[in-house]
């Protein structure tokens, strides 16, 4: 049986040119997330022109957040690390469903935390989208994610880097919530 893949994405809707302490802080951030609840990283429209390898390499040399980078080197050794442009069309398939993350759920494409859970507890996979920058993600995407997630299931929109934690931590608890009652 196929293993599920869980993966934050992270769009960057600052500069795509320059490159911002914002744009290392926040990969420094969400490394240790994803590596403490077994996510993928994924890294869209950044503006480093460097293998993830050397990617690494940078965020180890620019910051002490999450260990100097250590976890973001155990998500490149493990190939839990994805650095690309953002696709123009499909995400690459092996990713999964695309969840928008947002606030603002559209009631259409509206899911719950629950039913996510209980599809990656089926095997299902899934790509959460989250926009790194006061613009959030860019409104295109919306139309491309299969679901919309509102993680807070109250409408509470949080900072980048408040849902870079959310996201993976409330899933995982309530994944852990269903392995427990199998």
């Amino acid at each position: 049986m196929r293993q599920h893949m869980l993966t934050l994405g992270i769009v960057n809707t600052y500069d795509k040119i320059k490159i911002l302490d914002a744009h290392y802080r926040a990969i420094a951030r969400a490394a240790p997330i994803c590596h403490a609840f077994g996510f993928h990283l994924a890294l869209y429209d950044f503006p480093f022109k460097m293998t993830a390898e050397e990617l690494v390499a940078y965020v180890m040399e620019k910051t002490t957040i999450g260990e100097s980078g250590s976890y973001l080197k155990i998500l490149y050794e493990k190939n839990h690390l994805s650095v690309s442009e953002l696709p123009k069309k499909g995400f690459p398939s092996h990713f999964g469903e695309i969840v928008i993350t947002t606030s603002k759920p559209n009631p259409k494409k509206q899911v719950t935390p629950v039913k996510i859970a209980e599809e990656a507890f089926r095997n299902r996979s899934f790509l959460f989208l989250v926009g790194l920058g006061h613009k959030g993600l860019p409104k295109e995407l919306f139309e491309r994610g299969k679901y919309h997630l509102d993680i807070t299931g109250k409408g509470l929109s949080f900072e980048t880097c408040t849902a870079i934690g959310a996201i993976p931590a409330y899933l995982s608890g309530l994944m852990a919530s269903l392995e427990t009652k199998k």
